[in-house]
């Protein structure tokens, strides 16, 4: 776990200063800087390296939230998803980035009609 996270501070910084590997995955184009992370393009492994208080399953959560309801507008609507409260996204307000677009919500679909 210690070596995952050294290597991808370093990698981040290595990304924000334009020296970035060229196999670099999308998951750690997500983190802007090594203590930040965009919530509309992050997966769930970035997300749970980053954010205090955010484990694996808190964090699919996040990523299964944007999924069905779209981008965050503001860090607040990180309280929306289940298990996460309005104390862990004071915890996290420095570490939150916003913007980027993600998938957009799922659209309702009518029920199918049977003859």
């Amino acid at each position: 776990m210690k070596k995952h996270l050294t290597q991808s501070l370093v990698l981040s910084l290595l990304m924000a200063t334009g020296f970035a590997a060229p196999g670099a995955n999308a998951a750690d184009r997500a983190v802007v800087h090594a203590d930040k992370v965009n919530l509309n393009t992050a997966d769930a492994a970035t997300i749970d390296q980053v954010l205090l208080n955010i484990g694996p399953s808190k964090a699919e959560a996040i990523v299964a939230y944007r999924k069905a309801h779209g981008s965050f507008k503001s860090p607040e609507q990180l309280a929306l998803v289940k298990g996460i409260g309005l104390k862990t996204v004071e915890k996290n307000r420095d570490r939150i980035v916003l913007g980027g677009s993600a998938v957009p919500p799922r659209a309702a679909t009518a029920p199918v009609a049977r003859r």
